[in-house]
Parts: C-alpha cells; sequence; structure tokens
C-alpha cells in the first residue's frame, strides 16, 4: 500500500513539473510576440540583420529648446564621430546608408475640406519617421520629412471619413492655414485599451514639421529616433549622449534594441515601485507610452515564467541530490572503471595486430599502435 502511494506521488510530481514546464514555454513564446509585436522598437532589427546596430530614443522637456539646427549639428558631429571610430559603409549598394534618423513634435492644428473643418491631434514630422513608425496603410503612401516639398499629410481613417466620406482618399486636398496639402496616405489607428490609456483615444494626423510650427500649435520638438552602428554595447546610446548638447535634466535617452530581452523585463521587475516616478518635464508620446505599458505587462509575464520554472527545477535538483546520497559509487570508482576500459582496448588492439603480422594480412595495419 505504501509502495502504491509513493508510485502515486512520483507520478503527480512528474506530471506536474511537465506541466509547469509547458506552462513556461508558452509563457516566453507569448513574451516572445508581445516584444516582436511593438514595431516601433523593432527599427534595429529592420535596419540591419548583423545585430550590431542600435536604436536610441531622446525625449525632450520643453525647456531642452532642441530646434532642428541643433539637430543638423548633431548629424554633423555623428558622421565626424564614426569616421573617427573607423565605422564606414561596407555595403556595395551606392544608396546604403550608416544611420537614419527622425525627430518629431506633437500639437494641435486645424484640417478643412469642402466638407467640414476638424481640430485634430497633430504629429509634425522630418526625417525618417515613418521608418520607425510604419503604421499600417489603408490606402496610399507616407511621405518623408527630408522632401523639399512640404505640402503633405497622413491622415487616420476617421479622419479621411469625415472629411471626405471614404477612406480611399490618397491624392486628396486638405486645407491646412487656408493652404493646400496634399493627403499621400490613410493609416489604421490602433486601437485598444492600452493605445487609448497612451494617447490614441482620438484621431491623429501626421504633417510636417514646418506645416504644424507655421500652421498650427507646436508643443516643440519634444522626439528624437536614430538607428546607428553600435559596434560594442553601449557605443551607440554613450555617442548620443555625449554629442547631444542638451542638459540631461532636460533630456531621457533611452535604447529600445532589447528593451523586450529577459535581461531588460529583470530590471523592470527590480525597479518596480520606482519606475512611474519621473523628475523630469518630459510628456512620453503615444508609442513610447504604448512601448512602456508593453514592458511592465512583459515583466509581469516574465515573473510568472521564473515561478514556472523554477517548480520543476527545484524538482530535479532534489531527485539530483537524492541519487546522489543513494549511490554505490563514486567519481574515483567512474575514473578507474574507465582507465581499466581504455587499457583492455589497447591491450586488444595490440593482440589483433600481432596475430595479423603472423598471418602475413595487412602488414601496415595498425602502425598507429606503433607509438604505444
Amino acid at each position: 500500500m505504501k509502495k502504491l502511494e509513493f508510485s502515486r506521488k512520483k507520478i503527480i510530481l512528474c506530471v506536474s513539473a511537465v506541466l509547469s514546464f509547458i506552462i513556461f514555454i508558452l509563457l516566453l513564446v507569448t513574451a516572445k510576440r508581445m516584444g516582436s509585436s511593438q514595431e516601433a522598437q523593432q527599427m534595429a532589427e529592420r535596419w540591419s540583420d548583423t545585430g550590431r546596430v542600435a536604436q536610441i530614443s531622446c525625449f525632450f522637456s520643453p525647456k531642452a529648446g532642441v530646434t532642428e539646427e541643433s539637430i543638423e549639428d548633431f548629424e554633423h558631429t555623428l558622421d565626424r564621430v564614426l569616421v573617427e571610430a573607423s565605422i564606414t559603409i561596407e555595403s556595395e549598394n551606392p544608396g546604403a546608408r550608416l544611420w537614419a534618423d527622425a525627430y518629431s513634435a506633437d500639437g494641435k492644428i486645424f484640417l478643412s475640406s469642402d466638407k467640414t473643418t476638424l481640430s485634430l491631434d497633430a504629429i509634425g514630422i522630418g526625417g525618417d519617421f515613418f521608418l520607425f513608425h510604419p503604421l499600417k496603410l489603408v490606402s496610399g503612401s507616407y511621405f518623408s520629412g527630408n522632401d523639399l516639398m512640404q505640402d503633405y499629410c497622413v491622415i487616420d481613417e476617421e479622419t479621411a471619413w469625415q472629411l471626405f466620406g471614404s477612406n480611399d482618399v490618397a491624392g486628396m486636398t486638405v486645407f491646412i492655414g487656408g493652404r493646400p496639402h496634399i493627403v499621400t496616405g490613410v493609416v489604421e489607428r490602433p486601437k485598444g485599451r492600452l493605445e487609448e490609456a497612451a494617447g490614441l483615444d482620438s484621431s491623429v494626423v501626421y504633417v510636417s514639421y514646418q506645416t504644424l510650427t507655421e500652421y498650427g500649435q507646436s508643443n516643440g520638438l519634444n522626439h528624437y529616433e536614430i538607428v546607428m552602428p553600435n559596434p560594442v554595447s553601449d557605443f551607440a546610446r554613450q555617442k548620443v549622449q555625449e554629442n547631444f548638447s542638451v542638459d540631461e535634466k532636460e533630456v531621457e535617452i533611452i535604447e529600445n534594441s532589447f528593451r523586450y530581452s529577459l535581461l531588460s523585463s529583470l530590471k523592470v521587475l527590480a525597479q518596480f515601485g520606482t519606475r512611474s516616478m519621473n523628475g523630469k518635464a518630459i510628456i512620453y508620446p503615444y508609442w513610447e507610452n504604448i512601448a512602456r505599458g508593453y514592458e511592465d505587462m512583459i515583466a509581469v509575464v516574465t515573473l510568472f515564467m521564473l515561478l514556472f520554472i523554477l517548480y520543476p527545477v527545484v524538482l530535479l535538483l532534489i531527485v539530483f541530490i537524492k541519487w546522489w546520497r543513494h549511490k554505490g559509487w563514486t567519481l574515483r570508482d567512474v575514473w578507474l572503471r574507465a582507465k581499466d576500459r581504455f587499457e583492455r582496448f589497447i591491450e586488444r588492439k595490440r593482440m589483433e595486430r600481432r596475430k595479423k603480422k603472423k598471418s602475413g594480412k595487412d602488414p601496415e595495419e595498425g602502425e598507429w599502435l606503433e607509438w604505444l
């Protein structure tokens, strides 16, 4: 009866350990998918598959005083820094670049059509903004903040329906401050509880930074993003921090490249209770709020992952310790047995060689044993 109960306990422990490991794997896959779903945080992977690049984000307070001119100065400095570090373009593609960047500002703006006028949240962009933020296009295409023509905009579906009664409006004209702007594309606005809490609770229009500053209400240039070479750990972040002439109290610099890794999630857990405290007058854009929300959720998933993997590991450790204590041999016994088997093998090969030599067959076979 006792043996039967003991066997049942063994079966229960084994089954529970296997189930715990399976749940660990499922949580690991879930965390991986949650992280990879955030395309705004995956620019480094899209830019290069070598793993030697990094995506860096900078968020400025209104007092930072960052302008397009200061960003241009930083870009020139960055080129010089990369040359000094002997980092050059190795691609044969004549259009290849060592780095790409984007900057943006949030604010408000009025959009008008023949049908109506709307007051909307606006993001004024410069550089390759949509390279970092590949929003899902419903129709049309993106525009670049580097274009000579700045009279473009990208709107979301709700805005398109309100202005034109359709979402297939690429190429149509809207008026901003009385000036015509071409709608290059219509995007799908991300929706969900987290997105709404992050600031995407209403329509957003994307215009050039020039348009926002001239015809809208701009809160100042407060976001900068760059993907660049990172030959050694933390190289990119340090170079950005050293060469952006902004008081450290007025800027927060984040490396996005590995923000959803296991190590990063453990750091988030370690900062529990203090993570939400911010002594800087910085307001995050919606994409950073979403990213931080996912960081928190993935950290919680990571905590459960550790708990579920801990159970089978501890169980295996207990089984190993019990087996070790009750084993009928020592490591010295294993060594002596292995040594004895090797010596027997060598002796057997010697005997075979002698027999073949006496019989006159294969006289050269086994010459590798001569050294013995």
